[in-house]
């Protein structure tokens, strides 16, 4: 029995799914080549895809994070299945957590976030609220939420809820596995299939805008350079 099921113990009775292997996550060496880029330039080098609701934002404002995703379908209301998540996902994994758009509770604080950054989780993306904003900066483990909150959670085991299935966020679905990058500005994901070429293609604009603003600084207009006149 792996370490995961045992931490994770007998869930008979849960009306769930957990995933813990039998998907595959992002490579490590696009993980790598990802950290850095701003989430701004990867949403624009994939054609303007993968943005999540933008009210979801870090926690502490130098927080940043880069890792594949684990998916996570919490209950309204409920934070069991973000403990189970943190015992399902290996190190450097992103929980992003839908909480069924329910987002007024405290799902996740200082407890929480040591025992993640313990277990040397990537980071929390989560559609809802967070508590111990500033215990969170503390510990380290890069938090983005839509806000604060103190109001309290349940653990009912007979919530239904999910890790590692295809789960939505407005518009955009994730799946496990995709990439996940977070900074000032936002969180934003790619499909794991296109996040080798879009990390290429990231870093080829950064080029790119390197030197138009050396134009810029040299006198150019905007209008000139993007031929807007």
């Amino acid at each position: 029995m792996s370490d995961e099921s045992n931490a994770l113990g007998d869930l008979t009775g849960t009306k769930s799914a957990i995933r813990l292997d039998g998907f595959a996550r992002v490579d490590a060496t696009v993980v790598a080549g990802a950290r850095g880029l701003s989430t701004a330039t990867v949403h624009e080098a994939a054609g303007q895809i993968g943005a999540m609701p933008s009210a979801i934002k870090p926690i502490d404002p130098g927080f940043r994070l880069c890792g594949p995703a684990v998916t996570v379908f919490s209950p309204g209301g409920d934070n069991l299945w973000l403990h189970y998540a943190i015992c399902a996902a290996d190190p450097g994994d992103v929980l992003v957590v839908n909480c069924s758009g329910q987002y007024d509770h405290g799902y996740w604080g200082e407890v929480m976030s040591t025992a993640a950054a313990a277990r040397q989780l990537g980071g929390l993306v989560i559609d809802g609220c967070v508590r111990d904003g500033a215990l969170l900066a503390e510990v380290g483990l890069p938090v983005f939420a839509r806000g604060l909150s103190i109001k309290g959670t349940a653990k009912d085991r007979l919530a239904t809820g999910w890790i590692n299935a295809p789960t939505r966020f407005g518009e955009l679905t994730v799946n496990p596995g995709d990439l996940v990058i977070g900074d000032r500005d936002g969180v934003v994901v790619v499909p794991r299939a296109q996040s080798a070429q879009v990390v290429v293609a990231s870093k080829r604009r950064d080029a790119d805008e390197a030197a138009i603003l050396e134009r810029l600084k040299a006198g150019e207009s905007t209008l000139a350079i993007y031929n807007l006149n």
